[in-house]
């Protein structure tokens, strides 16, 4: 089952913003379809590291689009990148710690909402503003 279904109005107009968006929800989505599976612990974990570092990533680069082009929300949309990198350590910490029997409940919903919402309002005012 797919988590996020990809949709035109998640497209910023910045190419590299865009391919790393869509790659993203591709890697949630298998990432969601494997915890899904009864992953071994240790498949889990690395899957969960690879979700964060790439996420980490990608919010390196749409910062950096945000800075070249001293946009107005800068703090604002940095903090909601935080935020949910914030949140995925902490699901990634209590599984580590083996405190967690639906951190696929928990880390697919937070994940899904994050991104739907994040896409809808922050990356498409940043695509407004931008006027890509």
């Amino acid at each position: 089952m797919t988590l996020i279904e990809w949709r035109s109005d998640f497209e910023t107009g910045v190419a590299d913003v865009d391919l790393e968006h869509r790659e993203l929800v591709d890697l949630i989505n298998e990432l969601h379809g494997q915890l899904g599976s009864d992953a071994e612990p240790d498949t889990v974990s690395a899957f969960l590291g690879e979700v964060f570092a790439r996420i980490s990533a990608h919010f390196a680069l749409e910062e950096s689009v945000m800075r070249k082009h001293n946009y107005d929300e800068y703090e604002a949309h940095k903090t909601d990148h935080e935020k949910l990198l914030d949140d995925i350590r902490d699901i990634m910490d209590d599984f580590e710690a083996g405190q967690f029997d639906n951190y696929d409940e928990a880390l697919s919903g937070a994940v899904r909402d994050w991104f739907v919402n994040h896409f809808k309002t922050k990356d498409a005012r940043l695509h407004k503003m931008l006027g890509v």
